[in-house]
């Protein structure tokens, strides 16, 4: 359906889960396609991993599930994310300390241009911190992505995680111990869907952590200290293989004035009261949700010189300037 859209020259969009969309209040005039792959098969790998090829469209957090009650122990902290498997290499997916690129081995993709299907090595996606050369564009489809899992216990390289299991940073744990205590630091935070939790009703982190070269870091730690204080320092962490440091959008947000529960117009959307980084809808557009989004990356601008990026797509719509 995807091909014969494209030689009609009618344009599509094509959908995993739909959870990490924006979409304009008006809607979009163009045909909408869910990928349905599903399937999931194992084959042996090198050393003592397992080769696991799944479907693009198997609900991811149930393929966690699954392999994590497997054994499996590499997607145990990726639990509870919504959305489809398809989706996961675009946005190179993480959560506490883990992100896809880590295991994923290749994906099978349709090409829309040439209307052919290949496998592409991950190598070949130029995976980064939620980015993929796939992102954003409409140059391909992908049906089914292969990881490089094992049966090893679950290293915690995230303090939040390590707390929960009453563990340190370094430390191992089963992997079903893991996805558990994810699920409920996700639950906490309203990032698992709960139809009576109105801090559900969002699009997950709206913001990305900002990624600074060492001199805009620099200034804006000088911009922190004017503002909150010479001891104040906001947490940060080392880019791998870089020079660069990628900040917490959570904090800067709260320290620019927009704290958890805050409003958006007329109390129809708001930050969540649970989780700094998710704008809910509580009755309100996408419009409104919108103004939210740009008065918060306005003040964080004005207060501490960083600009903030959205995760989610926006279909058919942009940040007011």
């Amino acid at each position: 359906m995807v091909g014969a859209a494209d030689r009609a020259g009618a344009g599509v969009l094509v959908l995993g889960g739909g959870s990490n969309l924006v979409v304009a209040d008006a809607g979009i005039d163009v045909p909408i396609v869910r990928i349905g792959v599903r399937g999931i098969s194992m084959d042996p790998g090198p050393d003592d991993s397992t080769l696991v090829t799944i479907g693009a469209g198997e609900g991811w957090d149930d393929v966690v599930a699954e392999l994590t009650e497997q054994g499996f122990g590499e997607l145990a902290t990726l639990s509870g994310i919504p959305g489809s498997t398809g989706a996961t290499p675009v946005q190179n997916v993480g959560a506490y300390g883990t992100e896809i690129a880590e295991v994923l081995q290749s994906v099978t993709l349709y090409d829309r241009g040439s209307g052919t299907t290949r496998r592409v090595g991950a190598t070949d996606l130029k995976l980064g911190y939620r980015s993929s050369s796939l992102r954003g564009t409409d140059g391909a489809v992908i049906s089914d992505i292969t990881l490089r899992l094992t049966t090893h216990p679950v290293t915690f390289r995230y303090s939040e995680l390590a707390r929960a299991l009453n563990a340190q940073p370094g430390d191992e744990a089963a992997p079903k111990d893991v996805r558990a205590a994810v699920l409920d630091l996700r639950k906490k935070k309203g990032m698992v869907l709960d139809p009576d939790d109105p801090d559900t009703y969002s699009a997950g982190s709206f913001f990305t952590n900002p990624i600074l070269n060492p001199a805009k870091a620099r200034a804006a730690e000088e911009k922190i200290h004017q503002r909150l204080g010479a001891g104040t320092t906001c947490p940060s962490y080392p880019l791998a293989g870089t020079d660069d440091i990628k900040l917490s959008a959570a904090w800067l947000i709260e320290r620019a004035g927009f704290g958890k529960g805050y409003q958006g117009p007329g109390g129809r959307v708001a930050v969540s009261s649970k989780h700094t980084l998710a704008l809910t809808n509580r009755g309100g557009s996408t419009a409104d949700l919108l103004v939210l989004a740009a008065e918060i990356r306005d003040g964080v601008r004005s207060a501490f010189g960083v600009d903030l990026h959205p995760e989610p797509l926006l279909i058919g719509v942009h940040l007011p300037s």
